[in-house]
């Protein structure tokens, strides 16, 4: 038997049979910041000073718990990314390894910003494009398509 529907209608239905992709999603992006500049900051100063074990053993707490609140503000399936690049550190950790998981965290929250940088830009070009369609079609900016409004009778008759 042959297939009458156009292809289009055929690919709508078809994704919408199909699972929804996890949406990334940031809830607090202030204290994502602030976590994000700490742990820099925190990396900048391992990488000046020679540790003690009980710097490092502090250093390991502050690495976990700023892992717990990223872990708090971010959805499901970036949480699981972060728990697979960023697992937690035992014992009392080497000067290298501090090193080593602190710049792994640093990369992954730049990359993570590079992402919403590259959202706002794409979402920024559809707005673009959207308003460059309406001006083609020469609708007032701000109006819905569709005729115009009517008037009741004026002042003047």
């Amino acid at each position: 038997m042959m297939n009458t529907e156009p292809p289009e209608r055929e690919a709508t239905e078809v994704a919408q049979d199909e699972p929804e992709a996890p949406q990334e999603a940031i809830t607090q992006p202030a204290k994502l910041l602030r976590i994000a500049s700490m742990v820099r900051e925190l990396l900048e100063e391992t990488r000046a000073a020679s540790l003690d074990e009980p710097g490092r053993i502090r250093l390991r707490e502050i690495y976990q718990r700023s892992l717990d609140e990223l872990r708090e503000v971010l959805s499901q399936d970036l949480q699981e990314e972060l728990t697979m690049l960023a697992p937690p550190m035992e014992g009392v950790p080497t000067e290298s390894e501090i090193r080593v998981a602190q710049a792994q965290l640093v990369g992954w929250l730049e990359g993570l910003f590079h992402g919403i940088q590259a959202a706002l830009f794409a979402q920024q070009a559809a707005a673009r494009a959207q308003f460059e369609e309406l001006r083609r079609r020469g609708l007032p900016v701000g109006q819905p398509p569709g005729p115009p409004p009517e008037r009741g009778p004026g002042q003047y008759l």
